[in-house]
């Protein structure tokens, strides 16, 4: 492994394993969703509208798992915080997988 795979690993590694900051601070500081992260009647009630591109293709993507839990909204916050944590290494497994296969594609002799 060369170093800058070395460094890279570290720091998706380092990212995967503080990724629950996302659901602990908000509910620390009593902040609600987390930030960017907002549906359409959250939109509404912040800006005052929705915008129409977003009321067009809203609906498109539904998440694979609901809030990054397994487990559901009610679940303990350590079991949340695992929960997250695996939905990182999930996402870094796909995203590998998907750059990869992709440069199996258009990379002949990988030299």
């Amino acid at each position: 492994m060369i170093p800058f795979q070395k460094k890279l690993l570290v720091g998706l590694l380092i990212m995967a394993l503080i990724s629950p900051i996302g659901i602990l601070l908000p509910k620390k500081f009593r902040a609600g969703a987390a930030w960017g992260e907002w549906d359409n009647d959250k939109i509404e009630r912040l800006i005052g509208y929705v915008p129409e591109g977003m009321k067009r293709i809203g609906g498109i993507w539904k998440a694979p798992v609901r809030d990054y839990n397994f487990g559901g909204a009610n679940a303990p916050l350590v079991t949340q915080s695992l929960y997250y944590i695996i939905s990182v290494f999930l996402g870094i497994i796909v995203a590998v997988s998907v750059v990869y296969l992709i440069s199996r594609l258009f990379v002949k002799n990988g030299k």
